[in-house]
C-alpha cells in the first residue's frame, strides 16, 4: 500500500509539472492559433486531471488541488496574503517577444503570485476580464497561469503589459512587445540570379514580397503589375485584360519567371501596386557560347543570262551578251567566343543582309505586322535577326564590362540604334536615330566612351502632325522614306502655352502602327484623340512626332558622333553622371554641328538634379549660316518631410536646332519654382512662380495648297515674337471625407513688345472639385473665373465637367465636357469620351495599354502599344473600348509663340503653329482572343470635320478551320487624317490566306493567297493636278509542295495580278501579269539526283512573255562539296521593245558548305558517348521521311542532326574477339559517314513564304 501511495503521489507530481510545461510549450504556439479555434477552449475535464472548478468574474477558473506529497517537494506558503509579487514571477509565456502575427488577435498567457491582481493592458487600454478563458493555480509554486483568449491588436506594433497589483499598488510589471502583419506598405523584389546569359532560353525568376510599416511580410492578397525593358515574361498572365502584365500575390508572395532576351544589356525590372512600386536589376550577359559557322560558296560556269537560279533580272538580258563566264558567290554567318568576348559576323557577296525576297532593304530587316508570313518552319517557331545590316557584311565584337553595373563593351559594323546618346538628362543634345556604320561603347572604369559613324546616310526629316480623332491614314510630308529608319511620339502638351512638352511616348512598328514606305503614310492601331485633360484639369493638345530618313537622291552624307560620360553613381534609381555629347552630320551644304555636356545627379532616393548645355550650327536653306545655344536645369527633391519642391530654367536660342529630340520652341525661355507641402493628412498648400520668354521667328502661315504640301526641313520664317509672361500661383488642396476641393489664384502679368494691345496684368480663380458617387465612379467640376477688370490674352475663363470611370485597376473611361466662355476661344467647346490605361513603369514614363521599355538606366522615353489591350471586358477574351470627340470650332489663332493654322504638317522645330481644327469623330472596337483556335478584333473611326469625312475600318481574324488547316482574313479602309487634305479618296485593303500542313503527315503542304487593293497609291500631290487618279488590284497566289516517297519531290507556283488605272473619267488602263513555276527532283541515292524546273511569265495586255528551264544533275563528292552540270535556256517575247530574244547553254556549278572558318571556328565537334557500350548498326538501313531528311537539309548547320538508322541488340564489343571487335568500328564508321553524306545530299525545296 505504501508503495502504492508513493506511486499515486509520484503520478500526480508528474501531471503537475506536466501541466506547467504545456503551458509554457505550448504558449508561443497558441499565439499564432486561429481565433474561432481559441475561443471554444474549455477548461480541462477536472476528473482526468485531478482539478476542480471555482467560480469567479468572468470565465470558470481552475486550481490545482491540494494533495500531500513527497518531502522532497517545496511546501506551498500557508496563506496566499504572504506571497509578495517580484519582478521575476510575473511573466507573459505567451506570445514571446518580438512574434509576428498573422490575425489582430491573439492568446495571451500570463503568470503572477497567488494573491495578487492582475492587470493586463495593450498600449493604455485595458483588457476586459471577459476575454480570460482559463486559470491554472499551482499553490505550491504559488503561481497562477491565466490564459486570455481573442485579445483585440491593432496593426503594426503592439506593447503588451502585465501589470500585478497588490494593496493598490503596482507591485511588479511585465512587457513584452509583438507585431501584427499589417497593410502594404511597400514592395520589394529581387531576382533568383543577378547575372545570365543572354541565350533566349535562360530563366530567371522574380521574387517578390509585399511589406508593412514594420518592414514585416504582409498577408494580405493583390495584383502586382511587372515590367522590364529587356527579356520576355513566360509565367501566365494573371489578369490579361489589364494593362501590362501582372502576377497576383498570395499571403503576400509573388513571383514570375522571366526568360533572357538575346541582347546582353541590363535590364530593369519594376514591380507595382497601388501607388507603391520598387525596382530591381538582371544582367543579361553576354552569351559566351561555342562557335557554331554556317555558310555556302557557290561557283558557276555558264552563258551570261543563263543562270535560271539567279536575279530575275539578269537572265535573258536584253543587251544579248550571253558569252561564257566564271561566277563566284559565297554566304557565311558565325558566332562563339573568342576568348572573353563574342564574335557575330556575317558575309553576302551577293546581296545586301537585309535584302528580303520582294527586293526591299530596310534597316533592321524588321516585318511590321501587315508584312508578317506564314512559317513554313512551324507555327509555333520563332526566328531573330542576329546581323541586321543593309550592306553585305554585318562585325560584332562584344562582351559584358568587368567593370560592375556598366553593361556591355563592344564594337560594330552593322545597322544600330543611338540609346547611348539620348539618356535622361539629355534633351537638347540628346539624337534617337536609326543609322548604319559603325559604333563602338566601352567603359575604362567608370569612364564610359561610345562613338559612330554612319555612311549611306539619307536626307533627314522632322515633321509633326495634328490629329484629327482617327487611326489614319497621316501622310508624311516626304515620299520613298528609307525604310526602318523611322522614330514615331505621341507628344502632349498644354493647349494655352505651347514648347514643353509634358508627356512623350515612343511608338513602335507593328504593334503600334503601319506604314507605307513608297506613299509615306502611317496607320495607327487605334485612333488618336486631338485632346486631352490632365489630372488637374489642364486642358491639352497631342502631337504626332514623326523623324525619319528619306530618298536623296545623289546624297553621300555622313554622320559624326562621341560621347564620353563619366558614372558617380551605377546604383540603381540613384545614378549620377556628367557626360559630354559631340555630333556632326556631313551633309554638303548643308552641313550640322553640334556639341554640348550634361549631368544628372541624384539627390537621395527622392531627388535629382540635371543640367544640360548645348551649342548648335547648321546651315538653313532658309536663314543660311545660324548657330545657337540651349542650357538646361531642373532640380526636384523634398526639401523637407512632407514639403516637396521643384526648381527648373530652360532656354533655347532662336538659331539652336535639333531635329532628332523633344519638340521646344527656339527663342522661348522658361523659368520658376513651385514648393508643395503636406500639412496635415488632408491638406495640400502650393505655391509657384513661372516666367516665360519667347523671342524669335514664328512659321510663316500657309495658304495655298502648293505651299502647304511642298516638303521642307525648317518652317518659313514669318513675323517676329517678343513678349513675356510672369506667373504666380498659390493653392490649397481640402479633402472632406472622399471629396477633394482644390482652390487656386493665379496672378499673370503679360508684356508683348510686338503687339502692345496684349499687355494685361490679370487675375483668375481657378477651383476644382472631385467626388466619387458611386463605386469606381468619380464627378468632376472646374471652373477657371477671371477675378480682375482685365482678361489675360490667352487664358480665357473655362468651365469643365467630368466623369471619370474605373473600368478596372489602371484602366480609366473619362467623359469630359470643356465650355470657353471668354477671351479668343469663346463660344468654343470640346466633349470626349475616352477609354484609356495609366501605369507609371519607370521615372518619367507613362504606359497605355502594352507594357514595352524602350529604356536603358537612364532613357526616358516609353514604348506603349496603343491596341485594344485596354477595354471594357464582356467576357473572358472579349473587350471593347471606344471613344468619342467632339470639338465646337477650330482652336486656331495666336499664341505667345506665334500665330497656329491649319496645316497637314510642320517641319522642323515648328509644333507650335499647328492649331486644333474642330470637328467630332468617335471610334468602336472589338476584339476577341480566349481561344487558341479563333481570334479576330474588329475596329470602326470616324471623322467629320471641315477638311471632309474619314471612316476607318480595320478587321482582322485567324483561326483553325480544321487541325490542319489554317485560315486568316484582314481588311483594313482609310482616307487622309491630316489637316488640309480632302478628297483624295479612299485606300482600302482586303488580305485572305489558307494554309495547310497535315500534322499526321509531312508529305503534302500548300498556302493560298488572295489580296485585293483599291487606291494603294494615293498621295496628296495628285490634288495638285485637279484630276483624280485611282487604281483596282487583284492577286492571287497558290504554291504547293508534295513529296510522296523520300526519292521524290514535286513544287509549283502559280501567282496571277490584275490591274486597273483610272485617271480622271475618260481613261483606264488594264493588265494581267501571271508566273507559272514547277520543279520536281528525283534522288537515285544519298549521293545522286536530279532535278528539272520550268517558269513561265505572261503580261499579254503589253505583249510580253518569258519562258525559263533548266536541268540539273548532282553529285556529292563528299557531304560538304556537290558537283553539279545542267542545261538552261530561256527566251522573251517583248511586243513593243526589242521583241523576241532568246540564251541557253551548258554549265557545271561547284558547291561548298561551310562549316568552319580559321583555325576550327565554328567547327562542331561531335559529343562523347555517355555509355561505355556502343550500338552496332544494322548493314540495311531504313530510308528516312520525308520530313526527315528535310529537317536534316533545313539547317544545315547542325550537320551532325538525327540519321535514319537502325540498331540491333548485339553483344558488348568487350566479349568478342579484338579482331571482330575491331571490323565491327570500322563497319559502324563507315555507316555513320556514308548517313551522313546520304543526308546532307538532299536539295530541299520548301514553298515561299505567304503574307
Amino acid at each position: 500500500m505504501k508503495s502504492q501511495k508513493c506511486s499515486k503521489n509520484v503520478y500526480l507530481l508528474g501531471i503537475l509539472l506536466a501541466s506547467d510545461l504545456a503551458a509554457i510549450a505550448l504558449a508561443p504556439n497558441l499565439a499564432t492559433a486561429n481565433t474561432a479555434n481559441e475561443s471554444t477552449d474549455k477548461a480541462p475535464n477536472p476528473a482526468t486531471t485531478g482539478q476542480k472548478t471555482t467560480k469567479a468574474t468572468g470565465l470558470p477558473k481552475t486550481e490545482i488541488q491540494s494533495i500531500s506529497k513527497p518531502s522532497l517537494m517545496t511546501q506551498a506558503p500557508e496563506s496566499a496574503k504572504s506571497v509578495v509579487a517580484t519582478a521575476d514571477q510575473v511573466k507573459i509565456l505567451a506570445p514571446t517577444p518580438n512574434t509576428v502575427l498573422d490575425t489582430s488577435a491573439a492568446t495571451i498567457v500570463v503568470q503572477y503570485p497567488i494573491g495578487s491582481q492582475l492587470d493586463l493592458r495593450v498600449g493604455d487600454v485595458p483588457v476586459d476580464d471577459k476575454l480570460i478563458g482559463r486559470t491554472e493555480q499551482n499553490d505550491r509554486a504559488g503561481l497562477i497561469t491565466q490564459t486570455w483568449y481573442g485579445v483585440a491588436l491593432k496593426e503594426g506594433t503592439n506593447i503588451i503589459k502585465a501589470n500585478v497589483i497588490s494593496n493598490g499598488k503596482t507591485m511588479a510589471t511585465a512587457i513584452t512587445t509583438i507585431q501584427t502583419r499589417g497593410a502594404i506598405a511597400r514592395i520589394q523584389i529581387e531576382p533568383s540570379a543577378t547575372r545570365v546569359p543572354a541565350d533566349g532560353k535562360t530563366l530567371v525568376t522574380i521574387q517578390g514580397q509585399l511589406l508593412d510599416a514594420q518592414n514585416n511580410r504582409s498577408n494580405r492578397d493583390g495584383m502586382i503589375t511587372l515590367a522590364s525593358n529587356g527579356g520576355e515574361w513566360v509565367t501566365k498572365d494573371a489578369s490579361p485584360d489589364q494593362p501590362g502584365f501582372q502576377v497576383k500575390a498570395e499571403n503576400g508572395r509573388f513571383n514570375a519567371e522571366l526568360k533572357a532576351g538575346l541582347e546582353a544589356k541590363t535590364v530593369n525590372v519594376k514591380a507595382q501596386t497601388l501607388e507603391l512600386e520598387a525596382f530591381t536589376q538582371v544582367l543579361f550577359e553576354t552569351n559566351l557560347r561555342p562557335s557554331i559557322a554556317t555558310g555556302v560558296i557557290n561557283v558557276r560556269l555558264g552563258r551570261r543570262g543563263t543562270d535560271f537560279f539567279g536575279s530575275l533580272k539578269d537572265f535573258v538580258p536584253p543587251d544579248g551578251n550571253n558569252g561564257w563566264q566564271l561566277d563566284a558567290n559565297a554566304a557565311v554567318f558565325a558566332t562563339g567566343k573568342i576568348g572573353d568576348w563574342l564574335f557575330t559576323g556575317a558575309y553576302n557577296s551577293d546581296r545586301p543582309l537585309n535584302k528580303t525576297c520582294e527586293g526591299t532593304v530596310r534597316l533592321f530587316r524588321q516585318d511590321q505586322f501587315c508584312e508578317n508570313q506564314y512559317p513554313v518552319y512551324g507555327d509555333s517557331s520563332k526566328s531573330d535577326i542576329l546581323a541586321p545590316s543593309i550592306d553585305n557584311v554585318y562585325l560584332r565584337l562584344e562582351r559584358t564590362s568587368k567593370t560592375p553595373g556598366a553593361g556591355i563593351d563592344y564594337a560594330m559594323w552593322g545597322d544600330y540604334n543611338t540609346e547611348e546618346f539620348a539618356t535622361k538628362s539629355q534633351e537638347f543634345t540628346s539624337f534617337t536615330r536609326q543609322l548604319h556604320g559603325f559604333k563602338a561603347n566601352y567603359n575604362f572604369g567608370d569612364l564610359q566612351i561610345s562613338g559612330l559613324y554612319a555612311n549611306n546616310v539619307e536626307g533627314f526629316q522632322r515633321d509633326t502632325i495634328a490629329p484629327d480623332g482617327t487611326s489614319g491614314y497621316y501622310f508624311l510630308s516626304r515620299r520613298l522614306v528609307t525604310e526602318g529608319s523611322e522614330d514615331i511620339f505621341i507628344e502632349m502638351e498644354e493647349l494655352n502655352r505651347p514648347g514643353t512638352v509634358l508627356e512623350r511616348r515612343k511608338l513602335t512598328r507593328g504593334p503600334d502602327y503601319e506604314i507605307d514606305y513608297d506613299r509615306g503614310t502611317v496607320l495607327f492601331r487605334e485612333p488618336v484623340l486631338r485632346t486631352d485633360v490632365a489630372s488637374d484639369g489642364t486642358p491639352l493638345v497631342r502631337r504626332i512626332v514623326a523623324t525619319y530618313q528619306y530618298d536623296e537622291p545623289g546624297s553621300n552624307n555622313k554622320i559624326y558622333g562621341a560621347r564620353a560620360r563619366y558614372h558617380l553613381s551605377r546604383e540603381q534609381n540613384r545614378e549620377s553622371w556628367i557626360g559630354a555629347t559631340y555630333w556632326k552630320e556631313d551633309r554638303s551644304a548643308r552641313d550640322f554641328e553640334l556639341y554640348g555636356a550634361d549631368a544628372f545627379i541624384s539627390l537621395g532616393s527622392k531627388g535629382s538634379l540635371i543640367a544640360e548645355y548645348a551649342h548648335s550650327k547648321n546651315t538653313s536653306n532658309e536663314l543660311g549660316q545660324v548657330s545657337g545655344n540651349a542650357y538646361r536645369i531642373e532640380a526636384q527633391g523634398e526639401l523637407a518631410k512632407g514639403i516637396q519642391g521643384r526648381a527648373y530654367y530652360r532656354s533655347a536660342d532662336s538659331g539652336f536646332a535639333n531635329n532628332a529630340t523633344v519638340s521646344f520652341v527656339p527663342g522661348q525661355t522658361r523659368y520658376g519654382a513651385q514648393v508643395t507641402a503636406k500639412v496635415s493628412e488632408t491638406t495640400n498648400l502650393k505655391v509657384q512662380y513661372d516666367r516665360e520668354t519667347n523671342k524669335g521667328i514664328a512659321a510663316q502661315p500657309l495658304i495655298t495648297e502648293f505651299d502647304l504640301f511642298t516638303p521642307r526641313e525648317a518652317p518659313v520664317p514669318g513675323s517676329r515674337v517678343d513678349n513675356s509672361l510672369t506667373s504666380i500661383t498659390a493653392g490649397i488642396q481640402q479633402r472632406f471625407g472622399s471629396a477633394d476641393l482644390t482652390v487656386d489664384w493665379i496672378h499673370r502679368d503679360r508684356s508683348d513688345r510686338i503687339n502692345p494691345s496684349a499687355n494685361t496684368v490679370s487675375d483668375q480663380l481657378r477651383s476644382r472639385f472631385t467626388m466619387p458617387i458611386a463605386k469606381n465612379l468619380t464627378f468632376l467640376a472646374q471652373n477657371e473665373m477671371t477675378l480682375s477688370s482685365q482678361n489675360d490674352a490667352y487664358y480665357p475663363d473655362r468651365t469643365l465637367l467630368g466623369l471619370n470611370w474605373q473600368v478596372m485597376k489602371g484602366v480609366n473611361m473619362q467623359l469630359a465636357q470643356q465650355f470657353f466662355t471668354s477671351g479668343q476661344y469663346a463660344g468654343k467647346s470640346i466633349t470626349s469620351l475616352s477609354l484609356a490605361g495609366d501605369y507609371k513603369l519607370f521615372p518619367e514614363t507613362t504606359i497605355s495599354g502594352r507594357a514595352g521599355i524602350y529604356s536603358d538606366a537612364g532613357s526616358w522615353t516609353t514604348s506603349g502599344a496603343i491596341g485594344i489591350k485596354q477595354g471594357i471586358r464582356f467576357s473572358p477574351g472579349l473587350r471593347m473600348d471606344l471613344a468619342y470627340e467632339h470639338v465646337f470650332g477650330s482652336f486656331i489663332g495666336q499664341s505667345a509663340t506665334g500665330t497656329q493654322f491649319i496645316q497637314p504638317f510642320a517641319p522642323g522645330q515648328s509644333a507650335a503653329s499647328l492649331g486644333v481644327q474642330g470637328g467630332d469623330s468617335f471610334s468602336v472596337g472589338l476584339e476577341y482572343n480566349d481561344s487558341p483556335n479563333f481570334q479576330a478584333s474588329a475596329r470602326v473611326d470616324h471623322r467629320t470635320s471641315s477638311s471632309g469625312t474619314n471612316t476607318v475600318i480595320s478587321a482582322g481574324a485567324t483561326g483553325k478551320l480544321s487541325p490542319s488547316l489554317t485560315a486568316l482574313v484582314r481588311y483594313q479602309q482609310a482616307s487622309s487624317a491630316n489637316q488640309g487634305i480632302s478628297g483624295l479618296g479612299t485606300t482600302s485593303n482586303l488580305k485572305m490566306g489558307l494554309a495547310y500542313r497535315d500534322l499526321a503527315s509531312d508529305k503534302f503542304n500548300a498556302l493560298f493567297r488572295y489580296e485585293y487593293r483599291h487606291n494603294p497609291s494615293t498621295i496628296p500631290d495628285s490634288l495638285l493636278f485637279s484630276s483624280g487618279t485611282g487604281s483596282e488590284e487583284h492577286l492571287f497566289g497558290l504554291e504547293a509542295i508534295y513529296a510522296p516517297a523520300w526519292n521524290w519531290e514535286f513544287y509549283g507556283k502559280f501567282a496571277l495580278r490584275n490591274s486597273k488605272t483610272f485617271l480622271a473619267d475618260d481613261f483606264t488602263a488594264k493588265t494581267t501579269t501571271s508566273l507559272a513555276q514547277l520543279r520536281a527532283t528525283y534522288r537515285l541515292n544519298y549521293s545522286w539526283d536530279l532535278s528539272g524546273e520550268a517558269r513561265w511569265i505572261s503580261q499579254p495586255t503589253t505583249g510580253y512573255s518569258e519562258t525559263g528551264f533548266a536541268l540539273e544533275a548532282g553529285y556529292y563528292l563528299t557531304p560538304n562539296l556537290r558537283l553539279s552540270a545542267g542545261y538552261a535556256f530561256g527566251s522573251a517575247n517583248d511586243r513593243d521593245f526589242d521583241g523576241y530574244r532568246s540564251a541557253g547553254g551548258p554549265y557545271v556549278g561547284l558547291t561548298v558548305k561551310v562549316n568552319e572558318l580559321f583555325n576550327g571556328f565554328g567547327l562542331q565537334k561531335a559529343p562523347k558517348p555517355k555509355n561505355t557500350g556502343e550500338a552496332v548498326a544494322d548493314n540495311k538501313s531504313t530510308q528516312p521521311t520525308p520530313a526527315q531528311s528535310i529537317a536534316a537539309q533545313a539547317t544545315p548547320a547542325q550537320s551532325t542532326a538525327a540519321q535514319p538508322a537502325t540498331t540491333t541488340e548485339a553483344k558488348p564489343l568487350d566479349t568478342q574477339p579484338a579482331q571482330a571487335k575491331q571490323t565491327v568500328d570500322k563497319q559502324a564508321d563507315a555507316k555513320k559517314a556514308a548517313t551522313q553524306s546520304k543526308i546532307k545530299s538532299r536539295s530541299i525545296s520548301r514553298p515561299e513564304t505567304l503574307k
